[in-house]
């Protein structure tokens, strides 16, 4: 769920928890060892400063969502996160549901053309005899039907998410299709009258025997929608469990930064989200073989120019911009060093004359202003290879809700195209990561 470790020690006179998490955020409820019931809450934030999840998913769209726990609710809640991201969990919930709503005998009432079940005789031969309608027999009986109860419910929650999504259509064509989606479930239901379920029939619906997965899922995404519940965060309601991998995020995050940079220059834009940047490894003879294929994050290309972008979530670029790369860790050093071989193996996977090998990594909005009025937001390096020009950028992004802004440097440095060598520092350090030293 959330990566995190718990680590026990004693300073001699009280007993203390390390608590180290690693690349997962999200909220999670802590039990008391009193009364098995969560009293606590446990919030991982990014390491990195970011205005929150809500704002940044508000700026990102679609492109990733956090996942929700099947957990007891959170005493805090994070009222920032947009409405269409709880819609986003709770409207495929209702049609897991919706796709396994079992059928129940229900007793029905209704005028057969032959007696079924219990049959209303003095009716009969009060009504239906003196007006001539021999064939029209009044019964009592058992029906196999849909829950109607519970198909009411379903239909109160999706009316509730149409109208919270309506009033944010002007977010991004993603909040229409969402619409769309809900208006498919509406019509699913339409047969049944709309009614909010109270607490209790949502107690006896989860006490049901041989119950399955979605039929849990599907009456927390009813709770979640009558209960107005947010994510689970630094506010005072209850919100609910979830989790998210900070990797997606910021793969997503750089997406979004290049897709405005494609806006801007005209650029073509792959992402491998959407499996778009597969390149195949063919192994002779194939049941020998290790690694499929290669999969870069992002491939930009504009004007016979192929950027070959790598999005990792590390400290690396704060490091090396605070002690250079001969004060930064042994550790990281070698990490690096990993990465830049992954994204400079990348490089033959376009047919372009030029290619640029890019590792993007997050900082903070302080360090990317400094580097930004410095000039110092890529460090380039110029590499032979036979005749085709390869270059290595190395640059930080960010984790702030300003992507016209964090992409102009980025489209700015595209424009400038033909970078010229510089025997510095930077160049001099790449040069001696890639040779190992």
């Amino acid at each position: 769920m959330l990566e995190v470790s718990l680590r026990r020690d004693y300073d001699g006179t009280d007993v203390l928890l390390q608590i180290e998490s690693k690349n997962a955020v999200g909220a999670v409820p802590l039990i008391s060892p009193y009364n098995a019931k969560p009293d606590f809450g446990l919030v991982v934030q990014p390491r990195f400063p970011w205005p929150g999840i809500g704002p940044m998913l508000a700026e990102m769209g679609w492109l990733v969502s956090p996942t929700p726990l099947r957990l007891p609710l959170l005493k805090r809640s994070e009222r920032r996160v947009p409405r269409w991201v709880i819609s986003l969990m709770v409207l495929p919930r209702l049609k897991a549901l919706l796709d396994r709503l079992e059928r129940r005998f229900e007793m029905v009432s209704a005028v057969k053309p032959a007696p079924k079940g219990r049959v209303d005789w003095s009716g009969y031969v009060k009504r239906e005899i003196p007006r001539g309608r021999f064939l029209s027999v009044p019964c009592t009986f058992p029906d196999l039907r849909d829950d109607r109860q519970l198909k009411g419910a379903i239909r109160f929650t999706v009316e509730k998410q149409i109208q919270s999504l309506e009033t944010q259509r002007q977010k991004g064509s993603f909040v229409h299709r969402l619409i769309s989606f809900a208006e498919s479930l509406l019509l699913r239901v339409q047969s049944v009258a709309s009614r909010q379920p109270v607490g209790q029939e949502l107690q006896a619906w989860s006490r049901r025997p041989f119950r399955a997965d979605t039929l849990v899922e599907g009456l927390q995404a009813i709770e979640w929608t009558v209960d107005e519940r947010g994510l689970a965060g630094l506010s005072d309601l209850e919100g609910i469990p979830w989790t998210m991998p900070m990797e997606r995020f910021f793969e997503a995050w750089v997406e979004t930064v290049l897709r405005t940079v494609a806006l801007r220059s005209g650029g073509a834009l792959r992402v491998a989200r959407r499996r778009e940047t597969v390149s195949p490894i063919s192994w002779d003879p194939p049941y020998l073989g290790s690694q499929s294929s290669l999969v870069p994050d992002l491939l930009f290309e504009h004007e016979g120019i192929t950027i070959i972008i790598d999005a990792k979530y590390k400290r690396h670029w704060e490091e090396m911009n605070e002690g250079g790369w001969h004060g930064t860790e042994n550790e990281i050093r070698e990490q690096h060093r990993h990465d830049l071989l992954q994204v400079l193996a990348y490089a033959n996977l376009t047919s372009t004359p030029r290619v640029i090998c890019c590792l993007v990594y997050p900082c903070s909005w302080v360090t990317w202003e400094l580097l930004a009025r410095r000039g110092r937001l890529f460090h380039c390096a110029q590499l032979p290879n036979r005749g085709r020009f390869v270059e290595v950028w190395l640059t930080g992004i960010p984790m702030r809700a300003a992507v016209e802004e964090i992409a102009i440097p980025f489209a700015a440095q595209l424009r400038a195209r033909q970078v010229p060598v510089q025997e510095n520092q930077e160049n001099s350090s790449i040069t001696s990561m890639l040779a190992g030293s």
